[in-house]
């Protein structure tokens, strides 16, 4: 059984329609012992680091989080579902995060350009993945492929071997992240057509 993590910050819908598109079930759930019985865990992610770090605590999720991920069962974090993983993030202040991997949560400068344009921040749109390493979760998926973005801030992990994409965007950031049983996204499948389709299947069908 796949578990969605429902604690208010998140495309909850659109991530298990996603799954529902690939033939895989997958739960909603604002239940903490759902999660700690679920096969494998998605934690998506939508709005400010702090609002969602709190809202998790708030809703009994951190404890349970943790137990999945240190039990070796597959993980898929989102966006802010992705940022929530590392140490803290500088957005509207300095904030902890789960510390799973070490690491931090920055802002996009406001003077990025490309060719002489300067570049909006937020990223909104498609953009490219170059791979570092090729977790089973992206089987299939080719470099140069685009997915679907919307943020204004990126993870830097102090250990550049758990990036497994980067993405240009006035700097070259890390898009996504592997280590062991944890696959995360700064991108979105569940709008990232059938490139995102193939990630979300990929990710059901990991043993």
């Amino acid at each position: 059984m796949i578990a969605i993590v429902d604690y208010g910050m998140g495309n909850l819908r659109s991530v298990q329609k996603g799954f529902e598109k690939i033939g895989a079930e997958a739960l909603v759930t604002s239940d903490p012992r759902v999660v700690l019985e679920a096969d494998k865990v998605v934690l998506p992610g939508v709005g400010a680091f702090r609002d969602c770090m709190r809202n998790l605590e708030q809703c009994g999720f951190v404890e349970p989080l943790l137990k999945v991920i240190a039990e070796g069962r597959s993980f898929l974090g989102i966006c802010v579902g992705m940022q929530l993983l590392f140490t803290d993030s500088v957005e509207f202040g300095l904030y902890s995060g789960l510390n799973v991997i070490p690491g931090h949560v920055l802002r996009f400068p406001d003077n990025m350009s490309v060719a002489g344009e300067r570049l909006p921040v937020p990223q909104i749109g498609w953009n490219q993945l170059s791979f570092k390493k090729k977790p089973a979760a992206f089987e299939g998926i080719k470099d140069g492929s685009n997915v679907y973005f919307v943020h204004s801030f990126y993870v830097k992990p102090d250990d550049d071997d758990v990036i497994a994409t980067t993405t240009d965007y006035g700097i070259e950031f890390c898009s996504s992240i592997w280590k062991d049983n944890i696959i995360a996204t700064q991108f979105h499948p569940e709008k990232s057509q059938d490139i995102g389709l193939r990630i979300l299947k990929n990710f059901a069908e990991l043993k």
